[in-house]
């Protein structure tokens, strides 16, 4: 991890290609789920993949018709809310990541 002045960063060792953007899956804290005790929840709550994450890296952008370059708009340390089931699962050191064609992006958490 690279520190800088806003905070830490994390470094992937990998560059998406595209409009493709990079994205750690957020735990449940940091989502701010919340169990309440004496509340049952069913087992497969755990299995559910998660559908917000901080953005990790960003590729260049797509290419439109005539070729000319279309920036992503997400940039590095937003947290968004990604389709359920529109990304790849990438493991790097140990460390579970997503990668997401931008199309997939829903939104960003302010």
């Amino acid at each position: 991890m690279k520190k800088t002045a806003k905070g830490t960063t994390e470094k992937a060792g990998i560059m998406p290609y595209g409009d493709r953007v990079l994205v750690r899956p957020l735990s449940p804290e940091e989502a701010g789920e919340k169990r309440v005790s004496g509340i049952i929840i069913p087992e497969t709550i755990d299995k559910e993949k998660p559908e917000q994450g901080k953005v990790i890296a960003v590729g260049q952008g797509a290419r439109d018709e005539d070729g000319k370059r279309m920036p992503v708009e997400v940039k590095v340390g937003d947290t968004v809310v990604f389709s359920k089931y529109g990304y790849d699962e990438i493991k790097i050191g140990g460390t579970e990541y997503y990668m997401i064609s931008e199309k997939n992006i829903l939104g960003i958490i302010t």
